[in-house]
């Protein structure tokens, strides 16, 4: 799903109708679209029809937007402006495991070589909040802001395992939750069920190739520190081929002592 998706759509008439400030859902929507176009400017036309209105009234929302620095005016269209990135920013500087997140990271044995990533559950899919880069980076892997799906993510696995089952049944009721990455890759309920079974069983949540061919994932859960806060992931990716049973029983333990610092505000040791 994409980030515009997920905002909705605005084009739907009855809807517009029953929304209280369509001027504001269109802003947003505005938004959405130019974050998933990844920096291709967007031309004032193309961005009209996506939000369903007419071109004199985008123009108007585009200037407000790009008044406040969310979006700015290029040659050929429209991009994210520079005020999206301080308030992510100051949206990120709000978790304090995310700041934490990077010391540990850095200073762990197994975890410090490979790319590792903090990730936060939304509907069907995964938000990525951190990534340390490693010393061998997956530029295939997800980066900061990206947004996935959670069914074949090990991230996504290790969230979802703390959900009541029914409630999983619930969210993943449509075939469209399950988009085929790899061959490998969860097609159904109740193989995504089977998964989080086996999560909950040892603890810790697996995607083997089922993202990108040959890269291997390890997860697990961060509990919320404090209650109403939002539960993370934390994961590895590494390429398959130098998953050892040593490095992979590194990188569980450090992902272990990982949770533990990272859900625990009194202990900053990392030891």
């Amino acid at each position: 799903m994409t980030l515009s998706e997920h905002l909705g759509d605005t084009t739907d008439a009855a809807q517009t109708d029953r929304d209280p400030a369509p001027a504001v859902t269109r802003s947003i929507r505005i938004l959405g679209i130019l974050a998933d176009a990844q920096g291709r400017p967007m031309p004032l036309s193309e961005l009209a029809r996506a939000i369903g209105a007419a071109k004199s009234s985008t123009s108007n929302l585009c200037a407000v937007l790009e008044d406040s620095g969310l979006i700015q005016r290029v040659d050929s269209g429209f991009t994210l402006g520079h005020r999206t990135v301080e308030l992510g920013g100051s949206y990120l500087r709000s978790f304090d495991q995310v700041r934490e997140f990077y010391r540990f990271i850095a200073s762990s044995e197994f975890l410090s070589h490979e790319v590792v990533q903090i990730a936060m559950l939304d509907g069907t899919d995964v938000l990525y909040l951190a990534r340390h880069e490693g010393r061998a980076p997956l530029r295939l892997s997800a980066g900061i802001g990206d947004r996935f799906p959670a069914a074949p993510t090990a991230v996504g696995n290790a969230l979802l395992a703390h959900l009541d089952p029914a409630e999983v049944a619930r969210r993943f009721a449509d075939s469209d939750h399950f988009p085929v990455r790899t061959e490998r890759s969860t097609t159904s309920l109740e193989h995504l069920q089977e998964k989080l079974d086996l999560v909950r069983e040892r603890g810790y949540a697996v995607d083997d190739g089922e993202v990108h061919p040959g890269v291997y994932g390890i997860a697990r859960w961060i509990p919320p520190r404090a209650s109403g806060a939002q539960p993370l992931a934390i994961g590895a990716s590494l390429m398959g081929a130098a998953m050892t049973d040593a490095v992979r029983e590194g990188i569980i333990a450090e992902l272990g002592e990982a949770v533990v610092l990272l859900s625990n505000p009194m202990d900053l040791s990392g030891d």
